[in-house]
């Protein structure tokens, strides 16, 4: 792991981002903003899985009387996503918005994004400066050049603009679908502003390939320093999009919101329905907080190990599972029961150390 990017602290309602504050995991919404009371039940459901901040899409005037309901009733900051009319943008950052989220690249005319600018400055809410592979303003479009170098230019000129206004609380997000011209780009404006940098991989895919897309993507990224904030794109649920960009930070060991669970892959020495087992406490780990490490292996060779190294775990044979709690074991207990017995012991760890 590099040492993390250095870069300007910006607050999005009460969370910092960029500046070495904690990497905020983001989302967004699938529901229509002007229906406030079914956006308000996605965020809470958002919120309980780890989303600190929450973007919705405002695609026309009539969402926006929704959109200050949102606002003033979520438990979270809601950025408001504008595309093509910046009246939009300039209501939003009047009626509660958080942050603005605009591609200056579809927004008009340099006038236009101006007048967005000011709006922002005046209620002192920043902008993410959004420059998308498939909406790349005209001026770099077309130039034969490659993707990532397109979305580089777009961003810096953008940058450069907008502190020509006076206006510097700014995050900034280049992304495509293509992981490689993603990490490009990134690695390429790193070097050049200032400003924290939203990561993502655009248009991922659906909850398996976008999840490989993004952990490749974004974990990449993570582990050379660069990212002040994150949002997992899946063609899903968006509560799957919040765990996923939470395993991404703890598999980097960067932020953890609750367990890690350790399972071995099974093979043919595996004489327990080791999948079946770890499944279910997976999802029965899922609510919990506490940051324990819990091993589930399902075999000779390097299950004892790894279930001594947990916090609590299990090495299961022969229709048989040893318990062990902080290296030492504890008892042995018929396959059937060893969900059970595995999280009586996670129940006795969390008690002690809460």
């Amino acid at each position: 792991m590099q040492a993390r990017r250095d870069t300007r602290r910006t607050m999005v309602g009460d969370v910092p981002v960029g500046g070495g504050a904690p990497i905020p995991v983001q989302s967004m919404t699938t529901t229509n903003t002007a229906d406030p009371s079914a956006t308000l039940a996605q965020i809470s459901r958002l919120h309980d899985a780890g989303c600190e901040i929450v973007r919705v899409a405002i695609p026309r005037a009539e969402a926006l009387d929704g959109f200050s309901a949102i606002c003033e009733a979520s438990p979270i900051p809601v950025v408001a996503d504008i595309h093509f009319d910046h009246e939009l943008a300039i209501e939003a950052a009047r009626r509660g918005a958080a942050k603005l989220r605009i591609n200056p690249g579809n927004i008009g005319s340099i006038d236009r994004v101006d007048a967005v600018i000011e709006a922002a400055g005046v209620a002192g809410i920043p902008i993410r400066i959004g420059v998308n592979a498939g909406s790349l303003d005209l001026e770099y479009r077309d130039l034969d050049w490659p993707l990532a170098e397109k979305l580089t230019a777009s961003a810096v000129a953008f940058c450069e603009h907008f502190e020509s206004r006076g206006f510097q609380d700014i995050i900034v997000s280049a992304k495509a679908s293509s992981v490689n011209a993603t990490l490009n780009a990134y690695r390429d404006i790193a070097d050049r502003i200032p400003y924290p940098l939203h990561i993502g991989v655009t248009e991922a895919g659906t909850a398996l390939s976008g999840t490989v897309k993004s952990a490749v993507g974004i974990g990449n990224l993570l582990a050379q320093g660069i990212g002040d904030t994150l949002r997992v794109s899946l063609t899903a649920d968006p509560v799957e999009e919040i765990r996923v960009g939470w395993e991404i930070l703890a598999a980097l060991d960067i932020r953890r919101r609750g367990p890690e669970l350790v399972s071995c892959p099974t093979c043919g020495r595996c004489e327990v329905d080791l999948i079946g087992i770890a499944n279910e406490v997976e999802l029965r780990l899922r609510e919990r907080r506490t940051p324990i490490k819990v091993a589930v292996m399902g075999c000779v060779v390097n299950g004892p190990g790894e279930a001594r190294d947990a916090d609590i775990g299990v090495a299961a044979g022969k229709g048989v599972g040893l318990l062990f709690a902080k290296g030492e074991p504890l008892r042995k207990v018929p396959e059937s029961e060893i969900v059970d017995a595995l999280m009586s012991e996670i129940d006795s760890f969390d008690e002690a150390e809460n």
